[in-house]
């Protein structure tokens, strides 16, 4: 990772929220560039070496999925969305459309700052990962070349879907996956909706990983959106 600060575009239409981002960022000493709207963002996206953009989705004259979307059409860059929607329809879409992180108004700057940290990790290590290398999370580690998972240095026996979900999650460490994603992962993309073999793969998991399944240390639920493996 480079040694520089990363720059980063807030596009955000409410300027008090704006300026509430732009003063938490640059006291971190990020660089930051603001845009109210997706002219200017865009104009900037394309002119700009922006490393994070945090989007809102209600802008005056685009909507910010449409933004998501195109900036996905040409960049991995993270995307942070922020929004005062908060059904859980609407996160599940932005993170299927390819957003990295959502963070649903009002939010700390500190939970700002943080999701920021994730989704810039994740962006550098993302596609370095190869089957001589081995994951730890805490005292989980997973050792993709041999295919073997160990926890607090003893080994754990997974079923061949457990150790597949595991590593899905592993290679997305700090991001939220979506069920429809897993699914489509596992069981394949005609598999459909029912989360119900999803839902019994995962209980057998952390029966394996956790102490407390009921209190997971390692792989969250994100109710009504989808499963997150803890980055730290």
């Amino acid at each position: 990772m480079s040694n520089y600060r990363e720059m980063v575009l807030v596009v955000e239409d409410d300027p008090q929220i704006r300026n509430f981002m732009k003063y938490a960022l640059e006291k971190e000493e990020y660089k930051v560039l603001n845009a109210a709207n997706a002219g200017t963002a865009m104009n900037i996206l394309l002119s700009e070496p922006v490393d994070v953009m945090i989007l809102d989705l209600g802008l005056p004259d685009m909507d910010g999925m449409e933004i998501l979307a195109k900036v996905r059409e040409w960049s991995d860059m993270p995307i942070i969305i922020v929004s005062a929607r908060d059904q859980d329809r609407e996160k599940v879409c932005a993170l299927d459309a390819g957003a990295d992180d959502y963070l649903t108004k009002p939010f700390s700057a500190n939970e700002l700052l943080a999701r920021i940290r994730v989704a810039i990790r994740h962006f550098y290590h993302s596609g370095q990962v190869n089957k001589e290398e081995i994951f730890q999370v805490g005292e989980l580690k997973v050792d993709y070349a041999r295919h073997l998972v160990y926890l607090s240095e003893k080994e754990i026996h997974l079923t061949p879907n457990e150790y597949q979900l595991l590593t899905l999650l592993a290679r997305s460490c700090g991001k939220v996956l979506t069920t429809g994603t897993i699914l489509s992962e596992i069981w394949g993309k005609n598999y459909g909706t029912d989360t119900q073999a999803l839902r019994a793969l995962m209980a057998g998991l952390r029966r394996k990983l956790e102490i407390t399944p009921a209190k997971p240390r390692y792989i969250i639920t994100e109710v009504g959106v989808g499963y997150r493996l803890v980055d730290e």
